[in-house]
Order: C-alpha cells, then structure tokens, then sequence
C-alpha cells in the first residue's frame, strides 16, 4: 500500500480524473514524486468499477483503492446490504474479507467484526478505508481465516465465508470441495466456534449440489439485482435437520420482489396447464435460478403453457414476481405468419424454443426495440408458437 497515494495532490488527481482515458495517462511520464502511473491508472480503473456498485466508496473522499479485479470480485452494496439484514448478535467472523464490503454492513447490525485476509496488502487496504469510513467495531486480521480459528479458540454468533472460486491448482471453480477453502472438509471445525453459518457460493452452483456438500442446511436465498442472479447463499444452523426454506429476492433501485418456498414443496406441488389466456407472466430470474416452477403458478394461481417453457397465463390479472403481460394474439410459428413481423420493432424472448433471439432477429428480420414483446415457445400440444404481448 503505498501511501504517498493518499497526498492531497494525488488524491485530488484521481478525483477529478476516475473517468479518463486509463492509457493516455499511463504513457505519459510520472505526475507525482514517488507514485507510478502504473498506480495512478489502477486508483483511476478502481474508482471508475466503483461509481455505481460501490457508490459509498466512491463518493467518500481518500479512499484507497485495490486492484480492479478486487472491485470485480466483490459484493455489491445492495448485496451486501441484503446480506446484513440476515445476520443479529454481537460478534461475527468474515472469514474470507477480501476488500471489505460485506463486513463493512455487517459491522452496521453486528456489535464486533473480524475481517480475516490472507492477502497482507489487501487486509491492510479494508483496514485503513474502515477508518476513513468510520466504522471502529472492525478488527482486521492477516491471515489466512482457518488458521485463524484453529490458533484463536473463540466462539462467534455467526461465520461469514465467501471462498475464493480461483483454485491455483484446477483454475475457476464453483464447487464448494474446488473453492478455498474447502468449506464441506471445514465445516466440523467451523460449528466447533458458531452456530450460524452463511456462505455465498457461486451464482452458477446448483441449489442441490450445495445441499449435498452442505449439512445442517437452513435456507438458500437466490438473490437477483434488475433481474440477473449475482449471489447465491447459504443459511446453515448447527444441528438443523428440518425442511430447507428458499428465498427468491429480485432486488431493483425502487423495490424488492420476493418469494419463498419450501424445497420438498416443489416436488410435491402439480402444475396446472393451459392454453395462453388474456395475460402472460414471466419469472423474474431468481425464481428461474430457484427451480420453483410448479410451486410458484400454485401459489399465484396460474398455469403453466408447458412442462419446460416456464411461462405463466391466466384470465384475470394477479401480482406476480416477475414481468406481466397482456396477450394481444398467439401465431402459430411458421414462415407464413411470421412475414408480417420482417422490419417491425419487437422485444424477444425465447423459452424452451429451438432458436435462439439472435437467430430469430435475423431470420425474421425484426429489429430490437419499441412496445411489442415476443414470446416464442412451445406450447400444450408442443406446437411452436409466438404470443404477442405488450406490457401491463
């Protein structure tokens, strides 16, 4: 950490420069005793990663920033906010801190945080921007999160891990045994110090392969941000052997969409089918991710068009977590009827359809854009059809 950085003058630079361009600053001979562009440009890059998914660190003056591929790595601030709201006691552990932002609000619920990094320069980063964040209740610790536990016997209400998907030895993992740590082989010695656990694990990890690496499983939350998936977490209690709770959260900048299941629910949920109706809902994406398919059209009392397509429909509006529709006609999917739509602007979505948007945009020649939405898919009958909506 090189804290000739933080002299006004630097600093200064980097505020009125984030949004420049990083390689005609980078060729230019040194600005600043003692700080290389190499530096500056990394300061300038992470700012400018900063400005809308950590807009607290952004905005607040001194900051010292990482490598950008940190900024990459970490949790947004809504993430990590939801995270938070998940966790209560006095003491919690992050076990793998990295550049801070979830122990940054977990330090807003929990009385006294410790941040473990093994990465010397990192740890000592988080520490120096806790300070100039104003949150005292952080303990910064560098080391590695296992050897910490195993060499400072302590009990904790809660262990936060988020373990590093980048194996040296086989490259990019997702599966918990692949990540560091190893969090199945740790997890006696982890309920040896705490009771709660949550884990973020990869976005792309199947919920039933974490529950069959995982024991004492409490809840999945499936967490969307503008309808993409970003965090999957895990919620374990020690010696918990009832039913696992999903929770489906699409986060946006004005609202919070939400719904829960039970995980035996789904298996034992029918599906109702039908013919698309007056209205047609989509799933937002954590639901999709979720796999509740069959518990979700019960629960908001709407049917399925067909078995893989996971589009909805009823004759009467209802809420729904995701998009909704208005029906305006079905075509059946053929050369023929599809003619009227060449050079015609449309939204297109396709599910559980042979081709995909790209291939149809340029078969059909319908432009992207305006006030039409099409759903290609298949329907009862496996016919392929286009419905024509428009938004509700």
């Amino acid at each position: 950490m090189n804290k000739l950085i933080l002299n006004t003058g630097v600093q200064s630079f980097i505020e009125e420069n984030w949004n420049a361009d990083m390689m005609s600053v980078l060729l230019q001979k040194p600005f600043f005793d003692g700080v290389s562009q190499k530096e500056l440009v990394e300061q300038l890059e992470a700012k400018k990663k900063c400005k809308d998914k950590l807009p607290t660190w952004f905005s607040t003056p001194n900051i010292f920033y990482p490598n950008k591929l940190n900024i990459e790595q970490t949790s947004s601030e809504q993430t990590a906010g939801y995270k938070s709201s998940l966790v209560e006691g006095k003491n919690l552990l992050d076990l793998t801190g990295g550049f801070g932002v979830d122990t940054y609000f977990f330090s807003k619920k929990i009385d006294v945080l410790f941040h473990c990094e093994i990465n010397k320069q990192l740890s000592e980063i988080a520490q120096y921007n806790f300070k100039v964040l104003g949150q005292s209740n952080i303990n910064c610790i560098s080391e590695d999160g296992i050897h910490y536990i195993l060499n400072h016997p302590k009990k904790y209400d809660w262990i936060y891990i988020d373990p590093s998907r980048r194996n040296e030895h086989i490259g990019k993992v997702f599966l918990l045994k692949d990540c560091l740590p190893n969090i199945p082989e740790h997890l006696p010695l982890l309920f040896d110090h705490t009771k709660n656990i949550l884990i973020k694990v990869s976005p792309i990890l199947d919920l039933g392969q974490g529950l069959e690496e995982l024991s004492f499983v409490k809840e999945i939350h499936v967490v969307a941000v503008n309808n993409e998936v970003k965090e999957l977490l895990y919620v374990l209690e020690k010696d918990y052997t009832k039913s696992v709770t999903i929770k489906t959260i699409n986060l946006t900048r004005d609202d919070e969409m939400h719904f829960d299941f039970g995980h035996e629910s789904e298996k034992s949920c029918t599906a109702e089918f039908s013919n698309p109706l007056t209205f047609l809902y989509e799933p937002n994406a954590a639901i999709l991710k979720s796999g509740g398919f069959k518990v979700v059209g019960h629960h908001y009392q709407v049917k399925k068009l067909h078995t893989h397509s996971h589009l909805y429909t009823s004759e009467n509006l209802v809420e729904f977590p995701g998009r909704r529709f208005v029906i305006k006609e079905v075509l059946p999917y053929s050369k023929k009827t599809m003619k009227r739509m060449a050079q015609t602007k449309a939204n297109i979505t396709t599910r559980n359809f042979p081709l995909s948007v790209a291939e149809l945009r340029k078969k059909h020649k319908i432009k992207d854009g305006g006030e039409t939405y099409l759903f290609f898919s298949t329907d009862l009958t496996n016919s392929l059809v286009c419905i024509v909506c428009r938004k509700v």
